[in-house]
């Protein structure tokens, strides 16, 4: 009979330098007669890193160089304490790789920065996923590894790349299947795709979890294991609240509900493709790998504990035409045109008679582009800093306790379960202290 195919996806803070490397190996250990797809992002901040890399090129700034530098000696450090006796062949290869980025740094900025940021940021998902299988290899743990733009096909919308289903079906039944029926894992690289092309394309800040996803749904795996530095699903950031507490379990309506609004463990796109074929999804701690973690699937829990999620670097778009007449079907139509074809994520709306009004991420330029493309026939007023905060399964005390200190810009709510407030920091206002005379 033949094993089941699992997958791993192993995130940034797994992989941030060489002891969190060793975890790794040592958790895989436990799994080495499995049919194992390995999963995994760039190392630590690496991905930040090299986003500064590409807005110092298109700055022409001249900090590009030196930036990319930082980071290429971050991870020859990790690979010096990793491999033992000669490894020239691996330090080859992640040079090479990483001369990917300077063919990019010689020329010109590219005029469509979203093509030339991908070329530069992808490569730290390359250069990470090598280096991991290298060592995988040097402990005889056997791995192969499998670049993911041979399988996962998008459009060209670069930073934001839609899979294109059938062809990336067809492309895992054809490389990755035959690799899983030897011995061994296979290991590849979350986060990245290719055009019909061959240009490499993202799939959204993040997306290591949906890239994990996506083989699970090609390969028919028996689950997917997400590994974190948490003990799994929590009810609210720990870095944030007081007393909150692990989920054992939670469905798969309710795990796309938190991560869709903005729980952080769980990159949104990434429950639904485990949904449509059923494939349970596992949340379980690198830290703790022993412990039961978080189980998503389609079992039905009607009940929750309240659930808070916070999501930072909000933009509260307000529109209004310009010519004071009432924002009508027609106009509600172009807005959301532009919003489709700019590829914006809209966390919450809200209409009335005179203005149209949208929370966003604000963590790349959409908000202006979508203000620009608009103002000659609307006015836009664009208030930044803000922090979406989406509460399901709430009561009274809990959401009292949220506004204090806040002022509340944007609220809405969803039947009886969800509260959504866009919010600012209030200053604490002191009485002046009165000089005696």
């Amino acid at each position: 009979m033949k094993r089941p195919v699992r997958v791993f996806k192993f995130g940034g803070a797994s992989l941030k330098d060489a002891d969190a490397i060793r975890n790794v190996a040592d958790i895989l250990k436990g799994y080495k007669e499995e049919r194992l797809v390995i999963v995994v992002s760039a190392m630590g901040k690496t991905t930040n890193s090299l986003e500064e890399v590409a807005a110092a090129h298109a700055a022409q700034n001249g900090k590009a160089f030196d930036l990319l530098n930082e980071v290429k000696a971050r991870h020859y450090q990790i690979m010096k304490e990793l491999f033992e006796g000669p490894a020239e062949e691996v330090f080859a290869s992640i040079n090479d790789t990483f001369v990917e980025i300077e063919w990019v740094l010689d020329d010109e900025p590219h005029d469509n920065y979203d093509y030339m940021y991908d070329q530069i940021v992808s490569v730290g998902e390359l250069v990470s996923s090598k280096i991991v299988g290298a060592f995988l290899n040097q402990v005889q743990l056997k791995t192969t590894w499998v670049d993911a733009r041979d399988v996962i096909l998008t459009d060209n919308i670069f930073r934001e790349g839609w899979v294109q289903w059938p062809e990336t079906q067809e492309k895992a039944a054809r490389v990755v299947a035959p690799i899983l029926e030897n011995e061994g894992f296979v290991i590849t690289q979350g986060f990245i795709g290719s055009t019909k092309e061959n240009f490499t394309t993202t799939l959204g800040r993040e997306g290591s979890d949906y890239t994990a996803a996506i083989f699970s749904f090609c390969l028919d795996a028996e689950d997917m294991t997400i590994w974190k530095d948490v003990p799994g699903v929590l009810t609210a950031d720990p870095r944030k609240f007081d007393n909150v507490t692990k989920l054992d379990r939670l469905s798969y309506r309710e795990a796309i509900e938190m991560t869709y609004y903005g729980a952080k463990v769980i990159h949104p796109k990434t429950i639904k493709p485990l949904q449509n074929k059923n494939i349970p999804l596992i949340v379980k701690s690198f830290i703790n790998p022993k412990g039961d973690g978080t189980h998503i699937s389609d079992e039905i829990e009607d009940n929750y504990p309240p659930m808070v999620a916070v999501e930072g670097d909000q933009a509260l778009l307000q529109v209004s035409t310009r010519d004071f007449s009432f924002v009508a079907e027609h106009h509600i139509r172009e807005l959301f045109n532009l919003i489709a074809e700019l590829r914006i994520q809209v966390n919450m709306m809200q209409n009335s008679a005179i203005s149209f009004s949208l929370c966003i991420n604000d963590i790349d330029d959409k908000a202006d582009q979508f203000a620009a493309r608009i103002q000659r026939e609307y006015k836009v007023m664009i208030d930044r800093g803000l922090e979406l905060i989406t509460v399901r399964h709430h009561d009274q005390a809990i959401l009292e306790n949220l506004r204090r200190g806040k002022i509340v810009m944007l609220e809405g709510r969803i039947k009886d379960t969800t509260v959504q407030m866009v919010v600012k920091d209030v200053p604490v206002m002191r009485r002046k202290a009165i000089p005696t005379v």
